[in-house]
């Protein structure tokens, strides 16, 4: 995805105002099939070309967390590199950037940097917490804004951020927010907080328009079975995708989002009686079909190619 193609269109605060951008709803559109987001440490820019080889839909150069505190210059100059000599060869493919936090000293280098990278895909804001640094970030660069909201203060302003001129799409990081929340990780009350958080996200974005967020990470990258369960939820709550932290959950994430034999064989008699019948309702193995289960059978359809 190029950003100069496909740069959304600056906002106003109203809720509809993700739709005044033909542009804008193209780029929701073309990233409703991304799934998978999968990170690359900015001191390991080497690992790029087998991220994208592991078939993740995303890939996102990491200088925050991933990247000490004494290396991040190190890893902005690699990543320019980089560019430099990959950016006009044929197979190459637009990466997106996770930048430090707005009120930290490396914010503005990274800015600098993201003006300096042709062919940029987007930026994702660590702990994002108000509208105007999303807002900054896409006047400087032009580029796409996913906010990832890591903070209690972020959470409680999802509402004001989501009215930033070139925010994209919300993702979260739960870990940080439970250290912020005093939250006890892996425990049953932590998976109440984390289905309220996506809550809040997925109704947040419904109502501006934006891309259905993209769920946190899962740490345990050797547990396949954790994660399936863990994809079925997100993708059940209508989120769109997932953040990965190692090649290996790509395939488990992607083979979690496919629709079980019953239900692709309920979607495929429901469209084939509705296109046969042209009825809005209509019953099949005995269960009524109307509007939204025609609608939703298309989607497992979709879903499955």
């Amino acid at each position: 995805m190029s950003a100069s193609s496909n740069q959304p269109a600056n906002k106003n605060t109203s809720s509809d105002t993700h739709t005044d951008s033909q542009n804008y709803r193209a780029m929701i559109k073309s990233l409703a099939d991304t799934k998978t987001w999968l990170f690359v440490p900015a001191t390991r820019i080497d690992r790029v070309e087998k991220a994208f080889a592991s078939g993740a839909d995303a890939v996102i150069v990491d200088l925050e967390d991933a990247v000490a505190q004494t290396d991040k210059a190190q890893a902005r100059a690699a990543l320019k590199d980089y560019y430099d000599t990959q950016h006009e060869a044929k197979n190459y493919r637009p990466i997106w950037l996770r930048i430090n936090q707005a009120d930290s000293a490396e914010f503005a280098k990274d800015l600098t940097l993201c003006q300096q990278l042709p062919k940029l895909a987007g930026v994702l804001l660590a702990k994002a917490e108000q509208a105007a640094d999303i807002e900054k970030i896409h006047q400087q660069t032009g580029l796409p804004v996913i906010a990832l909201i890591e903070s209690a203060v972020g959470l409680y302003r999802i509402d004001e951020v989501a009215k930033a001129s070139g925010l994209l799409a919300f993702s979260y990081g739960f870990l940080d927010l439970c250290n912020d929340l005093k939250v006890q990780v892996d425990t049953s009350s932590a998976d109440i907080i984390a289905n309220q958080i996506r809550y809040q996200l997925i109704l947040t974005s419904k109502i501006h328009q934006l891309l259905a967020p993209i769920d946190s990470i899962y740490a345990d990258f050797n547990d396949s079975t954790g994660l399936h369960k863990r994809v079925q939820l997100w993708s059940q709550m209508g989120m769109s995708g997932m953040l990965c932290i190692h090649p290996k959950q790509v395939d488990v994430v992607k083979q979690a989002l496919q629709p079980t034999a019953a239900d692709l064989s309920f979607a495929q008699r429901v469209v084939a009686e509705y296109e046969r019948s042209g009825q809005a309702i209509f019953k099949v193995d005995g269960n009524m079909v109307d509007a939204p289960v025609i609608e939703r059978s298309y989607q497992v359809l979709s879903s499955a190619k």
